[in-house]
Order: structure tokens, then C-alpha cells, then sequence
């Protein structure tokens, strides 16, 4: 009887955390992912969920006041609506990446599903500024083997992330930044990969004036400590 026990116990456990690493950030489990970088003087915003007007564009114009590279994972839906915002994006000289054509959490989506969302955002990145695009976000981190198996068949590169603001759901500019600040304060012998959102995956104009702010006071106070603001591809692996 305590075999048993001790075996479901295990059992659960295994199940538990096979469904967390589904998920988390910075596991490896079902395929390697990139989640960091390994020069402490650099750092990568990301931003998911646009394009998103007027906020997208407003992020354009703090970068560039900054002299800073940052990566935005589009949805395929939006860059069809707003093709402008994405050639703005990458004229700026940022980097674009997937972040599926509408924003199901693919962990419960079938090879199909997910070969389909993969395949529209990316045509739909290539219609707008006529280059393919080998990065890859996963909505919500949700990941399994198959969705790896479908990012690797199209020439894509998944990327996580190492430290997030929560600004989906923050009170203020302040609370999204003192999050990231303390995320970053714990280990200073790696370059971060920061989440952070120009837009919303529930409808296209979501506001994100909290964030832009917030970014601000990134881009000054880690200017401030020389960081190097990059984007994915120049992030030192």
C-alpha cells in the first residue's frame, strides 16, 4: 500500500512539474530556448502583443532618443491591420519576431493549429517588409515538443525571457519598473531579456501607456549604469 502511495506520489509530481516547465521561462525541458545572454553590460527589451498604435510608435520614438535596439514579437492579426507601425519597426532598425497569428496558448493547440499560426504571422511579416523573420515567442511561454518540432520545420528560433515587468496587469509605471529593477538587482553577471508589452492579445489599441512610461525609466537609469540596449541578435550568447 505505501508502494502505491508513494508511487502516485511521484506520479503527481512528475505531472505537476511537467506542466510547469510547460510554461516557465527558463525551462529547458522540452527543447532549448533562449533566455538570457552572458555580457552583463548588455541588455534586450522585448515586446509583445503589437503592433498596437499610438503606442508602438511612441516606443519607437524613446528608443531612438536613446540610441537603443529592442525586439517586438508581433501577432500576425495585427500586422495585417497596421502593416505601416511593422515597416516603422524595422526601418528603425529593430528586430521582429513571431508571436503566432492570434495568440492561442499552443500547448493545447494540435501540430496543425500551431503550424498554421507560425506560418500566417510569418507570411504575414513578410508581406509588410518582404523579409523572413527567424525568431519566435510562444503566447504565454506555453510550449511543448510539438511546438517545437514546427518551430524548428519553418527556420525558427524560440526566445523566453529572463526578467518580465507583469505590465499586462499593472497599477503603474512604478510598479512595472520596481519589478524589473528587482529581477535584474538578483543576478549581475548575465544580460537580461526583458518582457514587457507594446500591445494587448484580447484587441488590437489596448493601452499601454504604463508601459511605454516604464520603459523610459529603463532606458535612464540603465543607461545611466552603461548598459547596451540590444536586440535579440546582437545579445552575446
Amino acid at each position: 500500500m505505501l508502494g502505491a502511495l508513494t508511487g502516485l506520489a511521484a506520479a503527481a509530481a512528475g505531472v505537476s512539474y511537467a506542466g510547469y516547465a510547460s510554461m516557465a521561462p527558463q525551462s529547458q525541458l522540452y527543447g532549448r530556448t533562449l533566455t538570457h545572454g552572458r555580457n552583463p553590460r548588455q541588455m534586450a527589451l522585448t515586446f509583445d502583443d503589437g503592433p498596437n498604435d499610438p503606442h508602438t510608435l511612441h516606443l519607437l520614438d524613446l528608443l531612438a532618443k536613446f540610441q537603443a535596439k529592442a525586439t517586438f514579437f508581433l501577432i500576425g492579426n495585427y500586422v495585417r491591420q497596421r502593416p505601416d507601425i511593422v515597416r516603422a519597426i524595422h526601418s528603425a532598425g529593430h528586430t521582429l519576431g513571431n508571436h503566432t497569428f492570434s495568440h492561442p496558448n499552443l500547448i493545447f493547440a494540435t501540430p496543425g493549429r500551431v503550424r498554421r499560426e507560425l506560418e500566417d504571422c510569418g507570411k504575414a511579416m513578410e508581406d509588410a517588409i518582404g523579409e523572413h523573420q527567424p525568431w519566435f515567442r510562444p503566447p504565454f511561454g506555453g510550449r511543448l515538443p510539438h511546438v517545437f518540432r514546427s518551430c524548428r520545420s519553418l527556420g525558427l528560433r524560440p526566445v523566453m525571457w529572463s526578467a518580465t515587468g507583469y505590465d499586462w496587469n499593472a497599477k503603474s509605471a512604478e510598479a512595472i519598473f520596481a519589478h524589473v529593477e528587482q529581477q535584474v538587482n538578483k543576478r549581475k553577471d548575465r544580460g537580461e531579456v526583458i518582457l514587457l508589452h507594446d500591445g494587448g492579445h484580447l484587441g488590437f489599441g489596448v493601452d499601454r501607456i504604463r508601459t511605454v512610461e516604464a520603459t523610459r525609466r529603463l532606458l535612464q537609469s540603465y543607461s545611466a549604469e552603461s548598459k547596451e540596449f540590444v536586440a535579440i541578435p546582437d545579445l552575446e550568447l
